[in-house]
């Protein structure tokens, strides 16, 4: 079976890119939008995994082949992040990741003991700041999955990810990072042998995994912001008589055109920026946990024992 298991809607929020924040929101895609357009691309399951709610999720958990899931921002010490994919989950256990997720040991923790499949997702990508080694190895330590094909990373940042999931013993899954329609299940996970939602689930808990779909691309990051754009002037335009402050937000839009020609060069340094800092930090990585002496281990969630790698 296969599922996009990295998805938004219009559930996620401000866009987090700089200067795009100020015009729109990440997505404009509708839910059940979304789920129609996975269902046309060969998804046997959908979900939803909006930032840090699973209202999206909800909207169209009532269908057929979906479960309820979050992107979970997990803060680490030092004002860093990471990005956490979190899968089928009930509301009870959202409102609680939502007070653990300040405190990455607990959350693991909670997550574990409520047998929550999850993963750390686009591990080698600046978009949610600032990185250091000790981040690589709390969140390999603690997530039983990596995310090693994310649709909206390039070849280059997903190799990263996949060598450092090898190498430490951490299943990869695949997942679009749709925040259009038209790059919906771009990128995907396949569970061998699934005949149904509970057997898929169960596959991604025993990290029975296989990423699939296509890498990300300098020309699919530009035609997405450009789309997110787009979907950013229309919804002010709709809602420009709602209020005084849609009226401005689509004003300061309207002002925004004559800037539109400048997306290839911002989506650029995005995309050359994201490369950059990639293979920084998996070189510093290589260096740090790829060592002879040091490759049998896995390092656990702040320097805790290391705990066996899972072997496949």
């Amino acid at each position: 079976m296969r599922c996009d298991l990295h998805v938004h809607s219009t559930r996620s929020g401000a866009v987090d890119l700089p200067v795009l924040n100020r015009f729109g929101n990440e997505c404009y895609s509708s839910p059940r939008a979304v789920y129609e357009q996975a269902r046309g691309r060969g998804m046997d399951l959908v979900t939803l995994t909006d930032h840090d709610t699973i209202e999206g999720a909800l909207e169209i958990a009532s269908l057929p082949g979906t479960f309820v899931s979050e992107e979970v921002t997990c803060e680490l010490p030092g004002d860093r992040k990471i990005h956490l994919g979190v899968w089928d989950i009930d509301e009870a256990q959202h409102q609680r990741i939502a007070v653990l997720r300040r405190d990455a040991e607990a959350l693991f923790a909670f997550l574990a003991e409520e047998h929550v499949p999850f993963c750390v997702n686009h591990l080698f990508s600046a978009l949610t700041g600032k990185r250091r080694l000790r981040d690589f190895h709390v969140a390999l330590g603690g997530a039983p999955l990596i995310e090693a094909r994310n649709g909206m990373m390039s070849a280059v940042i997903n190799s990263y990810a996949t060598q450092a999931g090898t190498e430490i013993g951490v299943p990869a899954v695949g997942g679009s990072d749709a925040h259009t329609l038209a790059s919906v299940a771009r990128s995907y996970t396949v569970v061998d042998g699934a005949r149904n939602r509970e057997e898929f689930l169960e596959g991604l808990r025993h990290g029975l995994t296989i990423p699939a779909g296509t890498s990300g691309s300098y020309a699919r990051l530009t035609a997405d912001v450009a789309r997110v754009f787009a979907g950013g002037y229309l919804d002010n335009a709709r809602r420009s008589l709602d209020g005084a402050a849609a009226a401005v937000r689509f004003a300061v839009m309207l002002a925004a055109i004559p800037i539109l020609p400048l997306i290839p060069v911002l989506t650029a340094a995005i995309y050359l920026r994201e490369r950059a800092f990639a293979t920084r930090h998996w070189q510093e990585f290589q260096a740090a946990t790829l060592r002879p002496s040091r490759r049998p281990e896995r390092p656990g969630p702040w320097g805790a024992t290391p705990r066996p790698a899972v072997q496949r």
